[in-house]
């Protein structure tokens, strides 16, 4: 079967579209259009998706996932990274691993320190401060993953359709090799619409209000006996400070 593409947004309505649909969906040349150091900055980010550690997290027994993590406060033009801190969600929005203080491997400084990093969390933070204008700062949380297809078979979202707990999500491809699946599904949180399409391109974006809508990517396989693996970035926002145990 042919993918679905993605139903990408016009680009002078992407900051509209999110208040309007919950969503939108970004192709990668007019995200590389927003940020000065253009596609080639971002390039320089995809070889540390090859440095990843395991996930030794998951609750379903799987060893299909690596990633790394830090977070960020966003305030205007000014991007700075916090101390390293456990990631956590409470169990309403993260049945499988909520209520668990998880310490990842913080991403690598020569990530963090390229100039297209802070330009990236910068725009963004810009497109969320359209939507939510009286927010002073951003509370960003950095994920980078990587699902392979070592046991056969690998889940983007073991926890299954769902919220993050924050104000907004961004979900950027990295990169596809060798699978087939991995299809993105967006619903209503309350109605009964949604969509599905195949992130394919490298650096396509999509955006989310997490109030608004929910999400999960269908499991992987390989294509062949060689393996493959899909790797995202995603990025959360949320007012007010970091999601942590009360």
């Amino acid at each position: 079967m042919t993918p679905l593409l993605p139903p990408y947004t016009d680009p002078a309505d992407v900051e509209a579209a999110l208040r309007r649909n919950g969503y939108a969906i970004v192709a990668a040349p007019v995200l590389a259009s927003w940020l000065p150091e253009g596609l080639g900055g971002l390039q320089a980010l995809q070889p540390s998706w090859d440095e990843l550690p395991p996930d030794t997290y998951l609750r379903d027994g799987g060893r299909y996932r690596r990633r790394r993590h830090s977070c960020f406060v966003v305030e205007g033009a000014r991007v700075e990274i916090t101390p390293h801190r456990a990631h956590w969600q409470p169990l309403e929005y993260n049945a499988l691993h909520g209520g668990l203080e998880r310490w990842f491997a913080p991403m690598l400084p020569q990530v963090t320190e390229l100039p297209v990093w802070s330009s990236l969390l910068r725009r963004l933070g810009a497109v969320c401060s359209a939507r939510a204008p009286v927010v002073p700062r951003w509370f960003v949380e950095a994920h980078q993953f990587r699902i392979d297809t070592a046991d056969g078979i690998g889940r983007p979202t073991p926890e299954g359709a769902h919220r993050d707990g924050v104000d907004f999500v961004a979900v950027l491809l990295v990169a596809r090799r060798a699978i087939k699946g991995g299809e993105t599904r967006v619903f209503e949180a309350e109605g009964p619409y949604g969509l599905r399409f195949m992130m394919s391109e490298p650096w396509t974006l999509l955006l989310l209000d997490d109030a608004r809508v929910i999400h999960e990517t269908t499991p992987i396989q390989p294509l062949d006996e060689a393996g493959g693996h899909r790797d995202t970035l995603v990025l959360t926002f949320r007012a007010g400070g970091f999601q942590g145990p009360t």
